[in-house]
């Protein structure tokens, strides 16, 4: 059975949500839903995640679980307001323990801080299946821009995370810990392989000024044309071509508040004793001078 996709884009970042919803029971899942964040003020908001619960509500859909491809570096969950609004469970690739490990130690995070991924509710393998309605969504490792990183197929319907972007973008950066070109080469041909029939789901669109807008799902057929990953790319020259472009990039400007976020399922941590909560700013820690 195919879903219905409804595919909700946000500005700020460039992510985008997706709900995933079976027609027959109307049960849905809600993939990489995004918290408003002002880097200025360092200021949080609902604004956009309330849109899709209500869309949820007109639809008269009823939400499963909340799906996260992996740990993002380039926006904030929001899946912990979600659940504190509706009691649902939080689903992630098991990887995220490693991620956890790696993270709690450039941010010097203290013993109450757990890596065993125990801050979410369910922690998924390679070749899962989580039951929504009438829906068999299946789970695909696909490491290489995180080691977490994951893939859902419903149907028709491959929901990708960063494992590729749009043809004319290209791929993800493969720099932060536990990324691996050659890894992310070899995942992106298990997209391909699962046939020209597959919608590919994109987490991310950054449009090139050549195109003004924004792709939320592309065909295999079309992917196979990605100018980073097509058929004439052999894999060493991907890694090199990756590894060449990834020394060049500045980190993600939200990298710093969405990993201490984003490790902990959404949470914020503890509040200190005036009652405020905090992040921490490693200096010189994560990535290069630019």
């Amino acid at each position: 059975m195919n879903p219905k996709v409804k595919s909700f884009y946000h500005h700020d970042t460039f992510t985008w949500t997706h709900v995933v919803s079976c027609l027959e029971t109307k049960k849905a899942v809600i993939i990489d839903p995004v918290l408003d964040y002002n880097p200025n003020n360092a200021n949080t908001s609902t604004e956009s995640i309330d849109g899709i619960l209500d869309y949820l509500n007109q639809k008269g859909l009823s939400l499963h679980c909340i799906l996260e491809t992996h740990a993002h570096a380039d926006h904030i969950t929001s899946a912990a307001y979600i659940v504190q609004r509706l009691k649902v469970k939080v689903a992630i690739g098991i990887q995220i323990q490693s991620v956890q490990k790696t993270f709690k130690e450039i941010f010097n995070l203290d013993d109450s801080f757990k890596t065993d991924g125990s801050q979410f509710n369910q922690l998924l393998k390679d070749g899962d299946e989580i039951q929504v309605g009438e829906l068999g969504i299946k789970v695909i490792h696909t490491p290489g821009h995180t080691n977490d990183s994951m893939c859902f197929v419903c149907g028709d319907c491959v929901f990708i995370g960063d494992t590729l972007f749009s043809p004319d973008y290209g791929s993800a950066r493969c720099d932060f810990p536990g990324g691996d070109a050659g890894k992310l080469f070899d995942s992106v041909q298990k997209l391909y392989a699962l046939g020209e029939n597959k919608k590919l789901y994109l987490c991310h669109d950054y449009p090139p000024i050549t195109r003004k807008e924004q792709s939320w799902f592309l065909s295999s057929v079309q992917q196979s044309e990605n100018i980073h990953l097509n058929q004439s790319i052999k894999k060493e020259d991907f890694v090199q071509m990756r590894e060449q472009r990834d020394a060049q990039l500045n980190q993600p400007k939200l990298i710093i508040p969405s990993i201490q976020i984003n490790i902990r399922a959404g949470n914020l941590p503890k509040s200190e004793s005036n009652g405020k909560i905090y992040l921490k700013t490693p200096l010189n820690v994560i990535g290069k001078a630019h």
